[in-house]
Order: C-alpha cells, then structure tokens, then sequence
C-alpha cells in the first residue's frame, strides 16, 4: 500500500450530505475483485447522463457537464471535499478503491461513516473529519478561487490552505502509524513474517501427523 506522508493537491468540491456507496461506485461494479479499473465509474450516476456497465468504454458514454468531475477547473484533484456522513450505506470496499483509483488520496468532510471511514485507511486514502465551520469555509474557498490547493501534513495532523490557516485534525495513532509506512493489513501480518515461520517450524515437529500427505 501507497505510504501517505505529506500531500499538497488540487480540492475537488462534492456539495452533497449522505453520499452513500452506491452513489460512489454503483453496485453493477461490484463484480470484480480487482482494486484497479474502477476510476472511471466513481460517482457513475452522478458523472454520466446514460446508464453504465462494466467494461463499457468511457469514450462512448454521455458526460454529464454539471458534475464536479467533470468541469475542467477540478481535473486532476486529489482531495475531495464533501459533506457530512460521507460514505454511509452498504461496507463495500470498492468505494475506496474507486476513489483511489480515480486518484483521490485523502476526502476532507464533517463526518463519515464508520465503516468506510475505517477502509479507506486499509487502502492508502487519508479521511479527514473537520468540523462543519471549517468545511463550509473550505467550500467557499474552493468555489471563489481557481486551482485551489490545500497542503496535508499527516506527520503533523494539519490541513492548510493557500492563505496559510491550519486546521488540525485527530486520527487515532494506528492508523496514523500504518498510513504513514504503508501498512495495510497484509503489510502489518509481514511484519511478523519470522515469527510465523518459526511457529509453524515448531508446529511441524510438535504435531507432524497434522502435516502428513495423504491423510
């Protein structure tokens, strides 16, 4: 998994409370187990005017000129701004994967919900809960000034904009501690590697029957 250190990106603004997973990624995606590919349909109801399925070629789908997404001003951002319960619904995990996918690595919102909250941090996304105040300035920054940028430092636990105001944020100290190296929970397993392998040496020769062929 992507370490996640420090990040100064483009701010993509979602003006929508109760995004739910369905409407991150809708569920006739959900078929792969792949974490890649998925980029394109993130927020596909929202993105396009016709109905998509997978493997569909983006180029011949009927792009939907309103959305955030879409609008030539946000093309390349990397941090999504949105409302409160971001990520409420089903626990799909391919919501993190899409937005990562797409290339969005840390969401900025007032709250999330609990279980998507938790998986973007298995997949290298940085959720950041701000409070409501500060969302709605960030909102209206975003909105008045073109190529807005705003500067994360998860060392530190800072968010800071253009015109140099931080706003800090908490995040429990393990998930901090896995983003910043890069640890997913395959990674964090790793880490134990010899240990593993020096038990299941002694398990062969304590137990040897549990391993023998044929049985």
């Amino acid at each position: 998994m992507q370490a996640f250190t420090t990040l100064k990106a483009l701010v993509v603004p979602l003006d929508r409370p109760n995004v739910d997973t369905d409407a991150i990624i809708p569920k006739q995606f959900l078929k792969t187990i792949k974490r890649t590919g998925l980029g394109v349909n993130l927020f596909d109801e929202w993105r396009y005017l016709d109905r998509g399925e997978p493997g569909q070629d983006p180029a011949s789908r009927q792009i939907n000129p309103d959305f955030v997404l879409n609008q030539p001003r946000y093309q390349g951002a990397q941090i999504l701004l949105a409302r409160e319960n971001f990520g409420c619904g089903s626990s799909r995990e391919h919501a993190p994967w899409a937005l990562l996918d797409y290339g969005i690595r840390a969401v900025i919102a007032p709250s999330f919900a609990d279980i998507f909250y938790n998986n973007c941090f298995k997949n290298g996304i940085l959720p950041i809960r701000l409070d409501e105040h500060a969302v709605e300035q960030l909102f209206q920054q975003v909105s008045s000034q073109a190529d807005y940028q705003l500067d994360i430092d998860l060392e530190i636990q800072t968010v800071t904009t253009p015109a140099g105001e931080r706003h800090g944020f908490e995040i429990a100290p393990h998930h901090r501690h896995n983003l910043l190296h890069g640890l997913d929970d395959i990674g964090l397993t790793l880490q134990h590697a010899d240990a593993i392998r020096a038990y299941e040496a002694r398990r062969r020769q304590d137990a040897p029957w549990l391993f023998a062929c044929g049985t």
